[in-house]
């Protein structure tokens, strides 16, 4: 299982939500690349970024930390955040991302989506975030009535190589991740997953392992990390058992 640290970035600073509230808004660094390097230093295989301003407004809003990121870090990164065309994933891929990932588009503008999934392949990832069972997107500020489990079948039959499935209720709560939902999830499609959500103990971590053969593929850690409750070196000595 590949663990994933996250960098929540606002206002050029790295942070972290409780329930993907900005009201409710810690800020852990002033330096996003030094935090980024201090996962990689720490043993971090991909590092995951949020642009949350740009997730809120529609547009991308820190792309001078990304890139300042990917300059100095030589693994990869994956980032979202108010990527809503194939020319705003074409931006980020340019500047050294590995992976963008998009997820309003995936409600709002289809054909969007679709053609960046044609232009840029496995190099696009669907970010699908549940609340209570429903997709939630504008940077979770808007709730919808489409079933999480059914537009992640959608996404494979669009020809989407990888979701991230984040479950909000226990984002940034501590409170461990929503298991059954990621089994729910994880056997329904036939593409990996990357589980995000409440992961704070080695227990979440083994709970989602158990995942695996499923096609949970990894998870992303962000509070718990920040916050000292995991220390990653644990986490990945947990993932490789």
């Amino acid at each position: 299982m590949i663990i994933i640290p996250a960098i929540d970035l606002s206002e050029g600073q790295v942070v972290r939500l409780r329930q993907g509230d900005m009201r409710q808004k810690t800020v852990y660094s002033a330096d996003p690349v030094a935090q980024a390097q201090a996962w990689e230093d720490q043993g971090a295989e991909v590092i995951h970024i949020v642009d949350l301003d740009g997730a809120v407004k529609g547009q991308t809003a820190n792309l001078d930390a990304v890139e300042n990121i990917v300059e100095k870090v030589r693994i990869p990164v994956e980032m979202g955040g108010g990527l809503r065309t194939a020319a705003d994933v074409g931006q980020v891929l340019d500047l050294g991302v590995q992976w963008a990932i998009m997820s309003t588009a995936a409600l709002h503008d289809r054909p969007q989506l679709e053609q960046a999934v044609g232009q840029f392949g496995e190099r696009i990832i669907v970010g699908i975030d549940a609340r209570d069972g429903k997709v939630a997107i504008e940077g979770w500020t808007e709730s919808s009535d489409v079933d999480a489990v059914a537009l992640a079948v959608q996404m494979e039959q669009l020809g989407v190589q990888r979701l991230i499935c984040t479950d909000i209720a226990t984002d940034g709560m501590l409170r461990g991740p929503n298991i059954a939902a990621m089994r729910a999830m994880a056997k329904a499609v036939g593409i990996p997953i990357i589980a995000s959500g409440g992961i704070s103990s080695i227990a979440d971590i083994r709970a989602l392992k158990e995942l695996e053969p499923l096609g949970v593929m990894g998870c992303i850690i962000g509070r718990a990390l920040y916050d000292g409750t995991l220390s990653l070196s644990e986490a990945l000595s947990v993932a490789v058992e």
